[in-house]
């Protein structure tokens, strides 16, 4: 079958060419908006009489009848009839309705016709994520709900550090995905303008009407410099680089699941639902939704370098490296909305083994601060109560014991300043309860915390 573009070319393309060439197989993904903005740019070529609006009428109901047959499943993409999905629906249009289909073309390029395409097809997509995030808050502040109360000892190096709640420790990465949607949001601002128009790299001679063709489809703006609006994907890099902060921090937060399943620490176990066995040791439960998030991250990581990379020395304007837009930002978008659709289901139906943080928060002298605070309200520097309540840990590690089990004699071996109601300010209650600084773990402080993001979420409309 002749390409679109023959006339220059007096030779067939070789078969290895062709489907070396060909994009078709990947982005057919983006049929319907290559569809929504032949059916704009047609619409506007009518207005302004560059074409017979008899031809414009063919061309939309043609195009609304090919977009019925693709989600119809009637019509099948390969490289050896399309070589892209922009030449697909020209030549099934030019197939149906005949010449009026080859007026589509005028005054565009296929240049900043994907690029257009791109923009619209990323453009929705990052709707979904936001979703999808603004989702998994949602879990996130069910269960923090629920555990404001909850001590656990909260860490520094992996070691045992100061006592907090589980409720703290999930608004912390409930505050970070507020920052993951707003990076989303920017994201949408900046590439809010339309391409089409640009053509190959220097405008047209066509008296054509780029605020209109902007309007139809949803744009505030039109790219002020053809050359920019046919040669960059900054805003394929922007959102790649959003979702790999995005994807690191749920990796994070998919390492600690994953500790904290361990019988080392067992403070939640995950639904069966959400976990898997073993083929050969009956009595393992992995949790493998976090580790494929925690491996997953790196695919994401991967097209931000494969962006980066391809686009780092290619001179103005479009050149065939721009097509590894695509793939790469195309795995990147379904990577982080396949972690997302599983991560906050599998957060909702897990146990929380509260127990188990209360026990693991009694021991490794997680109120060590506190003593030391105690020391300094009465008076004492802090220097030298951080000392003597070191001098004291080393002598409760000498004898097994815990500050909460040293008798007040013990206590006033080491300083006179000790009192009975050390016992009150060392307990872990009273160490969480008295962090009421702002972003501390004091149970209102984190309900004011929870407040703040499901304030967010209903000013965003954000999914259940």
């Amino acid at each position: 079958m002749a390409k679109m573009w023959a006339g220059r070319f007096q030779k067939e393309t070789d078969a290895v060419v062709n489907d070396f060439n060909s994009s078709v197989m990947f982005d057919c993904r983006m049929y319907a908006e290559d569809i929504q903005g032949s059916i704009a740019h047609a619409t506007m070529l009518g207005r302004q009489g560059i074409i017979p609006q008899d031809d414009v009428h063919k061309i939309i109901e043609g195009l609304q009848g090919i977009l019925a047959d693709i989600e119809a499943g009637k019509i099948h993409f390969s490289p050896e009839l399309y070589e892209d999905i922009h030449m697909a629906n020209e030549q099934l249009l030019t197939e149906r309705i005949g010449d009026a289909g080859k007026r589509l073309h005028t005054a565009r390029s296929r240049n900043d016709q994907v690029a257009l395409d791109m923009r619209l097809y990323v453009r929705r997509e990052i709707k979904e994520i936001r979703a999808l995030v603004l989702g998994f808050m949602h879990a996130l502040c069910e269960v923090a709900a629920k555990h404001t109360e909850t001590v656990m000892p909260g860490y520094t190096h992996l070691q045992r550090a100061q006592p907090i709640t589980f409720a703290h420790h999930l608004m912390a990465y409930a505050n970070m995905l507020k920052r993951d949607v707003r990076r989303l949001d920017d994201c949408l601002s900046g590439m809010d303008a339309l391409p089409l128009g640009s053509g190959a790299l220097a405008g047209t001679t066509y008296p054509i009407d780029r605020a209109f063709v902007a309007e139809q489809l949803g744009f505030s703006a039109v790219m002020d410099n053809s050359l920019d609006g046919v040669s960059d994907r900054d805003y394929c890099i922007e959102l790649c680089a959003d979702l790999s902060i995005l994807m690191m921090h749920l990796s994070r937060l998919s390492e600690e699941v994953i500790a904290w399943c361990s019988w080392e620490f067992k403070f939640i176990e995950l639904d069966d639902a959400y976990s898997t066995g073993s083929s050969i040791m009956p009595q393992k439960k992995n949790p493998d939704i976090c580790e494929l998030i925690r491996g997953k991250t790196g695919r994401v990581y991967g097209a931000l370098t494969t962006l980066l990379t391809f686009m780092k020395a290619i001179p103005l304007a479009y050149n065939k490296d721009m097509q590894e837009d695509k793939e790469a930002t195309f795995d990147a978008i379904d990577t982080v909305k396949n972690c997302l659709r599983v991560i906050a289901p599998m957060f909702r139906t897990m146990t929380v083994l509260t127990e188990n943080m209360k026990n693991a928060a009694k021991r490794g002298f997680i109120n060590a601060t506190d003593c030391a605070d105690y020391l300094t309200k009465k008076g004492m520097p802090f220097r030298d109560a951080y000392k003597a309540t070191g001098t004291l840990v080393h002598y409760c590690i000498e004898q097994g014991k815990t500050l909460d089990t040293l008798s007040l004699d013990e206590y006033k071996a080491i300083t006179p300043m000790f009192e009975d109601d050390v016992y009150h300010a060392i307990d872990l209650s009273t160490c969480v309860r008295e962090r009421r600084s702002i972003g501390g773990p004091a149970p209102d402080e984190v309900a004011r915390q929870l407040k703040v993001i499901e304030d967010f979420l209903a000013a965003q409309g954000g999914e259940n």
